[in-house]
């Protein structure tokens, strides 16, 4: 398996670690390397969605997030309607984990569509460099 049990002494403990850091990949995708990954991907393990893209809402919120974000609709995301209702839908279904304040509606959406704005201005940023 994965797994591997080491039994250490007290003798073990009383020498210093040997043990060295390995440097950060800077291309794993694991990383936190933002909303958006080099790839272009979005990166759903970004702590700025808030742990949105898990839990039981968790791929209603991917598939209205991915829309919103690669929409080229004039008005974006307006094609988005029905992934946007279907999360609505299921976030109604668990109040304990996503509250239904009107203030706290207003401000997701608000900052999705901030997110996905400062996405789309990096990319673009990236693109002319």
């Amino acid at each position: 398996g994965k797994d591997r049990i080491i039994f250490a002494t007290k003798e073990d403990h009383e020498t210093p670690s040997s043990a060295e850091l390995v440097a950060d990949d800077p291309d794993d995708p694991y990383e936190e390397q933002g909303l958006i990954l080099p790839n272009g991907d979005i990166n759903w393990n970004c702590p700025c969605l808030g742990g949105m893209a898990s839990g039981p809402c968790g791929e209603q919120f991917k598939s209205a997030f991915s829309c919103f974000h690669y929409s080229t609709e004039e008005i974006k995301g307006s094609d988005c309607v029905d992934q946007f209702r279907a999360m609505q839908e299921c976030m109604q279904k668990y109040p304990d984990l996503y509250p239904q304040e009107d203030e706290n509606e207003e401000k997701s959406s608000k900052d999705l569509e901030a997110a996905s704005e400062e996405a789309s201005a990096a990319k673009e940023e990236k693109g002319s460099s």
